[in-house]
């Protein structure tokens, strides 16, 4: 095992990448007969295959995916080093992967903006997903920080809670509750709801707020891709949305959208900065969690007003 080169840990990445001998090749420059003697030569140290060769191509074997992760390991930790070494030699410079869930972009490029102003030789990269496909970058090495309302499970991470991220129920500004004051659960659980795909934060909220009501989540609402259809649909006046209130600001400002006063809202979460546990943290990434820190609260945008204005009692508006 401590005879594997850091390019046969290459190699291996780029065939699990291309799942062609011939592809990965091309991609490392090299032959496909050399690619091939690397990949055996790393097999014969390790002693298992790391591959099945398939009529679809070379899929890693349980062995293969445990190389795999960690030259992926490998490969971070070098970087890191690399920050490290600049940072030793006074270079005030590196780089960061920035991986935001969908909610949050709505307000991670004026933060990643505030961030440059300060760190301008820090090179960022900005990566924009679901919550599964942020927990999968976090998993592959691909982002370095995530921020997200709720920390990723299925790996060890560090969570550094920035600041609160309000979840609330919206509706068109002529929806029949728009008005209403103290709006119970069950009364909102009438309406039709336009919801995120499973497994996202805000369906998950939904959810556990829904989860006295008998029934209720089996039929959740109506699926939709984005907040943006979402938010476009509430105002079309197909139903109503549980979504955070970060998202809906300038909506609620222009008076496109309403917020419901439901009881139990707003739901009051928190916005995280996530990165893995089990690695390594360059001066980067400890630069930018310091300023999420600091001032990562500073960029979430804020609902001036939330619930619309009841008319006044008949005797005042004499």
């Amino acid at each position: 095992m401590r005879n594997l080169s850091l390019k046969q840990l290459r190699t291996i990445q780029e065939i699990a990448i291309h799942g062609k001998i011939s592809s990965a090749a091309n991609t490392l420059s090299l032959t496909a007969p050399a690619v091939t003697i690397q990949l055996r030569q790393a097999e014969e140290e390790i002693g298992l295959a790391l591959f099945d060769r398939t009529q679809e191509g070379m899929r890693p074997t349980a062995a293969g995916l445990a190389v795999i992760d960690a030259a992926q390991s490998v490969q971070e930790r070098l970087r890191v080093l690399s920050d490290e070494i600049d940072a030793l030699k006074g270079v005030r410079a590196g780089s960061l992967k920035l991986g935001v869930v969908s909610t949050a972009k709505y307000f991670a490029p004026r933060l990643m903006a505030g961030f440059a102003k300060l760190h301008p030789a820090i090179d960022m990269r900005l990566s924009i997903g679901n919550r599964a496909e942020i927990i999968d970058m976090l998993k592959d090495h691909a982002v370095d920080i995530a921020l997200m309302g709720r920390p990723a499970r299925a790996i060890p991470v560090r969570a550094t809670p920035f600041g609160d991220h309000p979840l609330v129920i919206v509706a068109a500004p002529d929806h029949p509750l728009a008005r209403s004051r103290d709006i119970t659960k069950r009364r909102i659980a009438e309406e039709t709801f336009l919801v995120r795909e499973p497994g996202s934060g805000t369906r998950i909220s939904l959810e556990i707020f829904f989860s006295d009501i008998p029934g209720r989540i089996d039929e959740l609402g109506v699926e939709m891709g984005s907040n943006e259809t979402i938010k476009q649909a509430v105002m079309a006046g197909l139903g109503v949305a549980f979504i955070s209130a970060h998202t809906i600001a300038l909506e609620v400002e222009v008076g496109r959208l309403v917020v419901l006063d439901v009881v139990g809202m707003p739901i009051r979460r928190q916005w995280f900065g996530v990165m893995r546990a089990d690695r390594a943290i360059s001066p980067a990434m400890a630069t930018f969690n310091d300023f999420l820190l600091r001032e990562g609260v500073a960029y979430l945008p804020i609902l001036e007003k939330l619930y619309p204005e009841q008319p006044a009692p008949a005797d005042q508006r004499r």
